[in-house]
């Protein structure tokens, strides 16, 4: 899978297509896509960026759909569960899915200046961590994989 998340691109088809994908998973297993969830899930896609859950729960205050903390945790805990978004650990935030695949393993390039988030597929057991476990006998199951940089829209502007 490319890298997702710097690239111009429709995005209400994107954002269109997303809903639409993860309310067909939620479906088929038996999940409940529920308003609340819907709205997180939309909202992330909106933003294209990392939100920390509190700027949701704004959002979610706004729109009359919640304002206690744990209204936004339990979405996003649900999403995350499920495979529809991610944690950006580095930034304590949040991110639409851009692949919802089974075994689906991301890697999430942070762009510094704008704080956008490009998602782009890597095996878990791939490169030198994937050797270091293999000569270790450790079976790698899950990885977290950010790195830091500038997205090509920031580095054209920012001087080297």
């Amino acid at each position: 899978m490319p890298s997702t998340g710097f690239a111009r691109h429709d995005h209400g088809t994107c954002i269109e297509d997303s809903l639409a994908a993860a309310e067909a998973a939620c479906a088929k297993a038996r999940l409940q896509l529920t308003p609340v969830r819907r709205r997180v899930l939309e909202i992330l896609l909106e933003a294209h960026r990392a939100m920390g859950a509190y700027d949701i729960l704004e959002r979610l205050r706004a729109e009359g759909l919640g304002s206690q903390p744990p209204v936004a945790y339990r979405a996003l805990d649900f999403l995350t569960a499920n495979g529809f978004a991610h944690r950006i650990e580095r930034l304590n935030a949040f991110i639409a899915c851009a692949g919802h695949e089974a075994g689906h393993a991301p890697a999430f390039l942070i762009c510094r200046a704008c704080n956008r988030v490009a998602e782009a597929e890597i095996p878990p057991d791939a490169g030198e961590l994937g050797r270091a476990a293999d000569r270790a006998g450790f079976v790698i199951e899950r990885t977290v994989r950010e790195a830091t940089g500038l997205c090509p829209a920031c580095a054209k502007v920012e001087p080297a």
